[in-house]
């Protein structure tokens, strides 16, 4: 089993209260399969950047569970066959991501840099010229 975040956004015309019941009877499918959830977090209307089937604000939710990928894999279809669901999102949250270990950051030491040389100013664009020096 591993543990997956799932992102849902539904139709803004249905009612904010019924999103809970509606997503509760989709996440059966995990808990069937022996999985758990580990947290549902509604966040409700949103404006989107661009539209989603002529949509301009969608309701979202955002489901931590842990199951198998079978038991995601079904969940994610019955989803996308809803038509009041607009979009889903599943991730595969890596254990890896939870335990990462600043790494200390040794900046290179780099040799002074050396001058270029030459005389200063003159060049092929004009500037300043060399005291003494004559106009070509």
């Amino acid at each position: 089993m591993h543990n997956y975040e799932l992102m849902v956004i539904m139709d803004p015309s249905i009612d904010e209260r019924t999103v809970a019941p509606t997503l509760d009877k989709f996440l059966t499918v995990i808990t069937a399969a022996g999985g758990t959830l580990d947290k549902i977090d509604i966040w409700g209307r949103r404006r989107m950047t661009y539209q989603i089937q002529k949509h301009s604000e969608g309701l979202y939710a955002v489901v931590n569970m842990n199951t198998t990928s079978e038991a995601v894999q079904e969940l994610d279809r019955q989803l996308n066959l809803n038509e009041s669901i607009l979009r889903t999102k599943v991730l595969r949250l890596e254990e890896a991501i939870f335990s990462i270990n600043p790494i200390e950051f040794v900046p290179e030491e780099k040799p002074p840099r050396a001058g270029r040389g030459g005389p200063r100013g003159g060049g092929a664009r004009g500037g300043k010229r060399p005291a003494g020096a004559k106009a070509e």
